[in-house]
C-alpha cells in the first residue's frame, strides 16, 4: 500500500514536471538545410530530453548485444564454480560420514570446476588416504607441498599418513617440518613433544612446555600440570645420582602443582635421606590434607630413620585424626597398628569398613588382625578367601597397567601424565617393582637410599592382582 502511494506520488510529480516544461512561454528557432522550426520552447526542451533518453536507450540495447558473449561466458564459470564449491562441501560431508570413494569422486569434479583451488587437492589426498591408496595420497600431498598456503595442511596429511604405515621417524620428520612452517601448529608441536618425552630428553621436553603459549585458564591449568609432570621425571631419574638437583626439580614440580603425590614423594625422601625431617614431614602433611594419598602417610612415618615401630604408630597417629575420615586414613592407621602389635586399635581403625562391601586390603589387614588378636585361622582364611572376590582398592593405573610406583609416561602409549591413581577397572597387567610387597610399613634408612633412588619406594596398599 505504501509503494503504491508512492508510485501516485511520483507519477503526479514527473506529470506536473512535464506540463510545466512544456508549458513555458517563448519559442525556439532551429535552421537545418534551409528548413526552419519555430516551436514553443517547452516542447523544444521536452523533445531534446526525449532524444537524450532514447540514445540512452538505444546504446544500452546495443551493448547488452556486443557483450552477450561475455556475459554468457561469465555466467557459465560461476555455474561452474558453484558447482566446483558445492562438490567440494558435500565431498568434505562424505569424508566425515566415511564415505571415502564418494569423497574422491567429488573431490575430482571439484578440481575439474575448480582447477586452482587447493583444497580440492587436499580432499582427494585425504580421500585416498582413507582408502588406503597411499602412493595417490602422497602423491597429492608432495604436490601440495610446493604451495604455501596447503604446505601445512599436506604435511599434516603425511604425517597421518607415516603413523598409520608404522614408521615413526618419518611421521617426526614431517612433524619438525611443520614446525619450521608454523611453531605453534598444535598437532607437530604435540608429536614432537611426544617424541622428546619417549626418548627421556626431558629438558629438551621441559622447554618446549615452558613456550608453549597459554590464553585461556584451562590452557594454563593444563601447561602448569604438565611442567610438573616434566619436572617430576627429571627429580625421578636425578635421585639417585644429583638427589640436589633432583630435590630443586621435585619442588618445582610442586610450585606448579601443590598436590602432586609423586613429587612430594621424591623431596620427602631426598629431604629425610639428608637428615632433615621436620621439612620432610612438614611437606607430607600439607600433601595428605590434600589428597589422602596412602604412600605420602607412609613416608611421614619413616621420615625419621631407623624408628621402632610404635614409634611409627604414634607419628601415624599424629598424622591422621581418629577415627579415620576416610578409608585411605582407615588402612594406614591399620596398618600402623599392626605393625606395632596393637590389634584393638588396628580393629577400630577399619570398624567403619570391614562390615558393608570391604576392599581387598581392609580383607587382607582384617586376616592379619584375626590370626594375630584371636590366633583363629579358620576368621584369618575367611577374610584371605573374601579378598580374592572382594573391589580393587586404588592403584596407579595407566592404560590398564597397573604399577606400584608412578611413572611418568604410559607403558603401553607412551603417553605423558597417564598414571593416575584410582581403582583399576579392566587392568591386563601389574609392573610390580624389585621391591614390592605386601602391605607394610617399611623402615627406611639412609644406607638404602641409593637403592631407592631410581625407584621411588612401593606403596604400602599396592595389591596384587586377584
Amino acid at each position: 500500500m505504501i509503494r503504491l502511494a508512492y508510485w501516485l506520488i511520483g507519477s503526479l510529480l514527473v506529470t506536473a514536471a512535464i506540463a510545466w516544461l512544456i508549458g513555458l512561454p517563448g519559442t525556439l528557432t532551429i535552421e537545418f538545410l534551409n528548413y526552419r522550426l519555430q516551436p514553443r520552447l517547452g516542447v523544444a526542451a521536452f523533445l531534446a530530453v526525449a532524444s537524450v533518453v532514447v540514445v540512452i536507450l538505444v546504446w544500452g540495447i546495443v551493448k547488452r548485444i556486443i557483450a552477450a558473449p561475455y556475459y554468457i561466458a561469465r555466467r557459465s564459470r560461476e555455474k561452474r564454480k558453484d558447482q566446483g564449491f558445492l562438490a567440494l562441501s558435500d565431498g568434505f560431508i562424505a569424508l566425515q560420514a566415511g564415505d571415502a570413494n564418494r569423497a574422491r569422486q567429488l573431490a575430482r569434479e571439484a578440481q575439474t570446476n575448480l582447477p586452482r583451488n587447493a583444497a580440492a587437492q587436499l580432499l582427494e589426498a585425504r580421500a585416498d588416504l582413507a582408502l588406503g591408496d597411499m602412493h595417490s595420497a602422497r602423491e597429492h600431498y608432495r604436490a601440495l607441498i610446493t604451495n604455501r598456503k596447503t604446505a601445512l595442511a599436506a604435511l599434516s596429511g603425511l604425517y597421518d599418513q607415516a603413523r598409520q604405515q608404522g614408521r615413526p621417524d618419518a611421521a617426526l620428520t614431517f612433524a619438525q617440518k611443520a614446525i619450521d612452517i608454523s611453531p605453534q601448529a598444535p598437532w607437530a608441536r604435540e608429536a614432537v613433544f611426544d617424541d622428546l618425552t619417549r626418548n627421556g630428553r626431558w629438558d629438551e621436553a621441559y622447554r618446549m612446555v615452558a613456550d608453549e603459549p597459554a590464553v585461556t585458564r584451562e590452557e594454563k591449568m593444563r601447561k602448569r600440570r604438565r611442567m610438573a609432570v616434566v619436572e617430576t621425571a627429571r627429580a625421578q631419574i636425578a635421585e639417585g645420582r644429583e638427589p640436589n638437583a633432583a630435590l630443586e626439580h621435585a619442588l618445582a614440580a610442586l610450585k606448579l602443582q601443590g598436590d602432586f603425590v609423586p613429587a612430594a614423594l621424591i623431596a620427602a625422601r631426598i629431604y629425610s635421606n639428608r637428615g632433615e625431617a621436620r621439612k620432610a614431614m612438614s611437606l607430607l602433611r600439607r600433601v595428605w590434607r590434600a589428597t589422602s594419598h596412602p604412600d605420602v602417610a607412609t613416608l611421614f612415618a619413616n621420615a625419621v630413620p631407623g624408628v621402632s615401630a610404635v614409634d611409627r604408630l604414634k607419628r601415624i597417629q599424629e598424622l591422621v585424626d581418629v577415627p579415620p575420615p576416610n578409608k585411605a586414613a582407615a588402612l594406614v592407621l591399620a596398618r600402623a597398628s599392626i605393625d606395632a602389635f596393637d590389634w584393638v586399635g588396628a580393629r577400630q581403625a577399619l570398624a567403619g569398613y570391614s562390615n558393608a562391601n570391604p576392599s581387598q586390603a581392609v580383607c587382607l589387614l582384617m586376616a592379619e588382625i584375626e590370626e594375630g588378636q584371636t590366633g583363629d585361622k579358620g576368621k584369618a582364611r575367611d577374610w584371605l578367601n573374601r579378598a580374592v572376590r572382594a573391589p580393587r582398592d586404588p592403584v596407579w593405573t595407566a592404560d590398564g597397567i597397573t604399577a606400584d610406583e608412578w611413572e611418568p609416561l604410559s607403558p603401553v602409549t607412551g603417553k605423558l601424565d597417564a598414571f593416575e591413581w584410582r581403582v583399576p577397572t579392566s587392568a591386563v597387567a601389574t609392573r610390580t617393582s624389585p621391591s614390592a610387597s605386601l602391605p607394610s610399613l617399611p623402615e627406611t634408612t639412609p644406607a638404602a637410599a641409593p637403592a631407592e633412588a631410581e625407584k621411588p619406594q612401593a606403596g604400602p596398599l599396592a595389591l596384587p592382582e586377584a
